[in-house]
């Protein structure tokens, strides 16, 4: 689907407050959080705007945002054990 939000906030409602938490407490976190925001982003405007960008560029975007999605679900998990 064009334009699909994927915000952390979007893909992990019920973990909005250990999502802030951790984004406050850990460097790393908070750095694997804003690169997903900045990947989503430019990709829903990527996908609005039907800019140029090699299939491979952009599955390559996609695909890091799917393994930093898994890698924060994971931290996630492991806090909230």
């Amino acid at each position: 689907m064009l334009d699909e939000n994927h915000s952390l906030a979007i893909e992990f409602p019920e973990h909005q407050n250990t999502i802030h938490q951790l984004k406050m407490a850990n460097a790393n976190f908070k750095s694997m959080a804003d690169r997903y925001h900045k990947l989503d982003h430019a990709i829903r405007g990527l996908e609005n705007q039907s800019l140029p960008i090699s299939d491979t560029s952009f599955s390559q975007m996609k695909l890091e945002r799917a393994h930093l999605k898994d890698k924060i679900f994971e931290i996630i998990g492991q806090t909230d054990k």
